[in-house]
């Protein structure tokens, strides 16, 4: 089975229903809703002091979308909140824009009743594919990043209401991920979040790793290798990188779960440490801040049962979340949810207020 061969990594390609996986899943998209006000995207780069001298090479200047509202341009002296949102593994933010359609599906989802916001997409893609939006000598600090430097960046630049009343945190699959991680560890910069069939929630043992199912990686002689893996192993090579960075040793500086045929618990240790079902606990207390906070999950995602844990744990606590099991798989329904869901979630819950 592949996910028992794997372990945490596979949670990436188990988002994908463990299926053969090129870069970008082609999505249906809702139709244009009649009427609908064009948005305008601007494409920009942003500076991440928290990237720099990253031991793979990661460029410190990232390129984000920002999705400027209808009423930007004509309202100058008008703020706007602003919900940042984070794209899955295999992908950048232009393959993102794709798979939830965007801009038609923001423009329908303000032409029916969802006020005005930014909207911005930054790009975490990696030589490995994804960072995982986590913090590491190896890749870089991609989570401070989201939660510090662009968010300084958009307040500095746009028309923003810069507080965290006013700022929303999404994504989904490994953007679902940072949202969870992200959400739980930066409270002071956001005031809801929502995750999109969030993957890597739960941590795996080393009974769940078999050595065989990994034995490719041994061919990856530099950063540029991994081009060539298939997918479930290009994941395993971004985990390590984002999870078990290791600076003495060049040329990947990073320690894999299994060394010499071996599976290796320690490394094993410090990817559960990563996962937010083993951490959750230790952030209640921020969670508690959120003006609202939901998941969503298809009904046939092999996500589902993580998604379920992690709601399941914020009930316990008596944190409000919603939660909700749809009917499609992991990117079937994505550019719907976007439209029908999401924006109208932040839509509700945000702080559009400019005066306090």
């Amino acid at each position: 089975m592949i996910g028992k061969a794997l372990g945490i990594g596979v949670a990436v390609a188990l988002a994908m229903g463990a299926a053969p996986v090129c870069a970008q899943v082609q999505t249906g998209g809702p139709p244009a809703v009649a009427g609908a006000k064009a948005v305008r995207i601007e494409r920009i780069k942003v500076h991440a002091p928290s990237i720099v001298g990253n031991l793979e090479g990661e460029a410190a200047d990232r390129d984000v979308l920002v999705v400027l509202p209808p009423s930007y341009g004509s309202a100058p002296a008008r703020r706007y909140p602003v919900v940042y949102a984070l794209h899955g593994y295999s992908i950048g933010a232009e393959q993102w824009t794709g798979e939830i359609h965007v801009p038609r599906t923001v423009e329908n989802a303000f032409a029916t009743g969802a006020r005005e916001m930014i909207l911005v997409l930054p790009d975490s893609k990696t030589v490995h594919n994804g960072s995982m939006y986590s913090g590491s000598m190896t890749t870089g600090d991609f989570e401070t990043f989201i939660a510090r430097d662009l968010v300084a960046y958009i307040d500095g630049h746009y028309r923003t209401i810069a507080r965290r009343e006013s700022r929303g945190l999404a994504g989904h699959s490994m953007g679902g991920y940072g949202t969870s991680r992200i959400g739980m560890k930066h409270a002071d910069m956001f005031g809801a979040l929502y995750m999109m069939s969030p993957c890597c929630l739960s941590p795996r043992d080393p009974a769940q790793v078999d050595p065989a199912a990994l034995k490719g990686l041994e061919a990856v002689k530099k950063p540029a290798d991994s081009a060539g893996l298939p997918f479930l192993l290009r994941a395993q090579l971004a985990s390590a990188a984002a999870w078990s960075p290791n600076p003495k040793k060049p040329p990947l500086y990073l320690d894999l779960p299994v060394k010499d045929g071996v599976v290796q618990p320690d490394v094993l240790a410090k990817w559960a440490a990563n996962a937010p079902l083993a951490f959750v606990d230790q952030y209640v207390g921020n969670l508690r801040r959120y003006r609202a906070i939901a998941i969503d999950v298809g009904d046939k995602d092999g996500l589902k049962g993580d998604a379920q844990a992690l709601h399941d744990v914020l009930d316990r606590y008596g944190i409000a979340n919603s939660f909700d099991i749809y009917e499609g798989d992991h990117t079937s329904r994505v550019a719907w949810r976007f439209q029908d869901q999401l924006i109208p979630f932040f839509s509700d819950h945000l702080d559009f207020a400019t005066a306090k």
